[in-house]
């Protein structure tokens, strides 16, 4: 069971969220709830596919994520929140 770091963002249309442990997975929706719920399938489906393609998992960075979240975000209003992300990831493909 791994926790990966998102930051979630407000926008003009509800919320972005992405991942910076996990670069290019991104999510939207009306509500933090349902961004949230997006970001875990999100999040699935792109470690899924690294696996597939036989890619290395990246590993979830601790402190040093929410440092980046914090100097990085240019939204004026932006949460922290993890997901557990457990059923896509065999030990033995995190790196």
């Amino acid at each position: 069971m791994e926790k990966y770091l998102v930051v979630v963002e407000k926008s003009e249309t509800g919320y972005s969220a992405y991942s910076p442990e996990v670069l290019g997975c991104i999510a939207t929706g009306k509500t933090i709830d349902k961004t949230l719920t997006n970001m875990k399938a999100a999040l699935a489906m792109h470690l899924r596919a690294l696996i597939e393609d036989g890619e290395e998992i990246p590993q979830p960075r601790g402190i040093q994520s929410y440092l980046d979240a914090e100097r990085d975000s240019v939204a004026e209003e932006y949460f922290i929140a993890h997901i557990v992300v457990d059923s896509v990831l065999p030990e033995r493909v995190l790196v």
